[in-house]
């Protein structure tokens, strides 16, 4: 790290350095820029004007970011992941992180296990497996009961 804070120049070019690699949450930059920043104030202005030049998005990342999350993880997990990257409730709602999320889940399960559930101990395992994987619970009934056997 340089012992003199960066310029505005020198500051916005590794904030586009940054968004060139992949989308980045304005907290995400934020805490990525704070250290070479002047003051707070500098960073704030840089940030503000990213946003207006339409260069970073918190939508925009939202939804990047679910839609790469999205197969190996439901809804739940999604928006833990999308709040712990400082992405506002208000833009969590607005991505869509439903969409077929029992065929998502059928998916994974597939991947994870080839054979149907036999035993009652089996499906409780997988029914485990997709509650932590962020599915609901409503979705992980109804998925376990379309794969039963009928007896």
């Amino acid at each position: 790290m340089s012992e003199k804070p960066d310029t505005p120049a020198q500051l916005k070019a590794r904030a586009l350095r940054h968004l060139v690699r992949r989308e980045h949450s304005r907290a995400e930059l934020a805490r990525k820029l704070a250290p070479h920043a002047e003051s707070p104030a500098v960073l704030g202005a840089l940030l503000d004007e990213l946003l207006a030049r339409k260069q970073q998005s918190d939508a925009r990342f939202a939804a990047e970011r679910a839609r790469a999350l999205s197969r190996k993880y439901g809804a739940a997990r999604i928006r833990h992941d999308l709040r712990s990257r400082g992405v506002a409730d208000e833009v969590i709602a607005g991505v869509d992180t439903m969409s077929d999320e029992l065929e998502r889940a059928r998916a994974i399960l597939e991947r994870k296990y080839r054979a149907p559930a036999a035993t009652r101990e089996e499906r409780a395992k997988r029914a485990r497996f997709l509650q932590g994987r962020g599915f609901s619970i409503d979705v992980i009934t109804r998925l376990l009961r379309s794969t039963e056997e009928p007896a």
